[in-house]
């Protein structure tokens, strides 16, 4: 019966987890409460006044029509907030996302027409599909193996060609599209003396009211009211007579269903540019998600957010939205703001559809100078000189995947530089772990329990016979070279026989380091010593031992603890060598023939 009762416990749990693994969103909803939606609606409302300018501004730098930037911030953040794991994530456009997008969409198409539209939605299905397959395949670690620096290096280069793309807008000059960082330079110097006087007029108020009102208050909408009062200039003096830029008038309509480009062709141009954007977007998102859930105590998926982030632009690319991610700027903002649950984020699209419904005329008054203005400062927002100073000073590898996404980004393909700086930070792990740190111990007679020591640190004695060596790193194909050179060296310079390894800080094995150790057990076997393994975490002992090389390496030569080690290895040295030795360190010196240990060298090793 208790049986009985048991499976069909069993059986609903296996159900509800299912259930939860395909709506994900059914874990808050019972957080859903009337003080709940009071708070995410107002959370919602913040969220779209400040998706409104913002999005505008991310599409003109992706090259496409701003209502295009409405679009994603209406789609991708529903989808993103029913399937990801984040309680405060609020997906949408992005700069860094959207300038990848231009950068990858440009080469195939000219920026703003329809067959630029076109790619860049297929381009967003590609990547919203790598994420979905990534999270399915339970990939979400994926990130936690690139460096956070290749982000902070690829915004800085990114801020810098933004800022870089926009200044034709400021000063009313005409720039052609698509140069290289160093082309544009040098047009722009160019250009000087052809500066329209009435369009540096409206991006100079635009940015100071944006910075006054920051300055005034962090809550307002700065870039709103900054873009409002550019256009109130431009409407004073008569801009379009002056020669100034409007922005095209936004269709006053919802996102209508698209039709990516799905040729073999066009999806393998599109490929590596997708691969790209997939995972700039993941690192985004996934690092903003534990951000505020550091300050939230929120546990965070990373499968489920690949997941989330995938669907978003799987389903965006059907829905004329374009490649989004995680939003830290509305996403830290939604959490100020109150929100208790993702529901806040839906609000806020819904509310952003309502604005384009009835203030998308609105847009033709709004002058190309002002929105430029407003992406300067976008641009200037993503530079973070406190903590590239602070990784400056500390760290010359970080500053090394830095600098070079950095580099790559200004003078490289951008996807390039993505794929450089995530390959170089892989790299510079791979070879860290790939010298572990190896320490020689020796009993402390001055530590509690007279534990074992550092021996470099406090020159303690060391047995002739029986090096202890511990190894700080797993033993796998990176490493063993360096692990392997070590103990043949500890064997031949040192002159050592027995070597005992402690395993405590060693987490896993794989086969060519378990095949290593077999071999230099052999090596030492045929010398007349040993190889010996200790203090072994039961996962790697479990490997071991049924993969079959505990018994190649010898089970008598495994021990649980360094105590039992030192007892049998004593058992099998040269008497002959401790007869002469009058270092005696371990306490079972005292029952070996030769010279007396003295009273204070009786430690038991722990």
């Amino acid at each position: 019966m208790q049986n009985s009762s048991a499976a069909i416990a069993g059986s609903k749990d296996h159900k509800r987890a299912v259930l939860l693994s395909l709506f994900p969103f059914l874990r808050w909803t019972r957080f859903i409460n009337q003080r709940s939606l009071r708070a995410d609606f107002l959370a919602g409302l913040t969220g779209a006044v400040i998706a409104l300018p913002q999005a505008i501004a991310f599409a003109a730098i992706a090259g496409l029509p701003p209502e295009f930037g409405l679009y994603t911030a209406m789609v991708t953040p529903v989808i993103a907030a029913l399937f990801g794991s984040s309680r405060h994530l609020v997906s949408g456009p992005t700069t860094a996302i959207s300038i990848v997008v231009f950068a990858a969409v440009s080469d195939h198409a000219t920026p703003g027409t329809p067959e630029f539209i076109r790619i860049a939605l297929t381009l967003t299905l590609l990547a919203g599909v790598y994420q979905f397959l990534f999270g399915i395949f339970r990939l979400g670690r994926i990130t936690n193996f690139v460096s956070h620096n290749v982000v902070v290096g690829f915004t800085t280069g990114a801020a810098i060609l933004i800022a870089v793309s926009q200044v034709k807008h400021v000063l009313g000059v005409s720039i052609p599209a698509g140069e290289s960082f160093i082309h544009t330079i040098a047009d722009l110097w160019a250009e000087l003396p052809s500066v329209n006087p009435y369009s540096l007029v409206i991006a100079a108020v635009t940015l100071a009211t944006a910075i006054i009102i920051r300055m005034l208050s962090k809550r307002a909408p700065h870039l709103l009211i900054a873009m409002i009062a550019g256009g109130i200039v431009a409407f004073a003096i008569n801009a379009g007579d002056h020669g100034v830029a409007m922005v095209t008038q936004i269709p006053a309509q919802l996102p209508p269903l698209s039709h990516p480009d799905f040729s073999f062709s066009t999806i393998a141009a599109l490929a590596p540019g997708a691969l790209a954007i997939a995972l700039l977007g993941l690192v985004e998102a996934v690092s903003i998600s534990r951000s505020i859930a550091a300050r939230s105590h929120q546990q965070i998926d990373s499968d489920q957010e690949f997941i989330g982030q995938g669907l978003s632009n799987m389903i965006g690319g059907f829905f004329s939205s374009y490649a989004g991610s995680g939003s830290f700027t509305r996403s830290a903002a939604n959490y100020d703001a109150g929100a208790v649950t993702p529901l806040s984020a839906i609000f806020s699209a819904i509310i952003l559809g309502l604005i384009v419904l009835f203030a998308a005329p609105l847009t033709a008054y709004l002058p190309v100078p002002a929105m430029g203005a407003v992406i300067l400062l976008v641009a200037y927002n993503l530079i973070q000189p406190g903590y590239i100073r602070k990784v400056v000073r500390i760290s010359k590898r970080e500053t090394s995947v830095l600098l070079v996404t950095f580099l790559a980004t200004l003078f490289l393909d951008l996807e390039f530089a993505i794929f450089g700086g995530v390959m170089l930070s892989l790299s510079l792990f791979l070879m860290r772990t790939s010298t572990p740190e190896i320490v020689a111990l020796a009993p402390d007679f001055s530590a509690p329990k007279r534990r074992l020591g550092d021996v470099r640190l406090t020159h303690l004695t060391e047995c002739p016979q029986i090096k202890i060596i511990r190894i700080d790193m797993s033993i796998y194909f990176g490493s063993l070279d360096f692990i392997q050179k070590e103990i043949v060296r500890i064997n031949e310079r040192e002159g050592y026989k027995h070597i005992l390894i402690l395993g405590a800080g060693v987490n896993f094995i794989d086969m060519a380091g378990a095949e290593m150790l077999v071999r230099l057990a052999e090596r030492l076997r045929a010398l007349g010593g040993g190889l010996y393994f200790c203090s072994i975490k039961p996962s790697v002992c479990d490997y071991l031992i049924k993969s079959g090389f505990g018994a190649e390496f010898g089970s008598d030569n495994l021990f649980l603890k360094k105590s039992e080690a030192i007892d049998e290895i004593i058992k099998r040295i040269n008497y002959a060598i401790c007869e002469q030795c009058s270092a005696r360190i371990f306490i079972e010196c005292e029952k070996l023939p030769g010279e007396k240990a003295q009273p204070r060298l009786r430690p038991w090793v722990e």
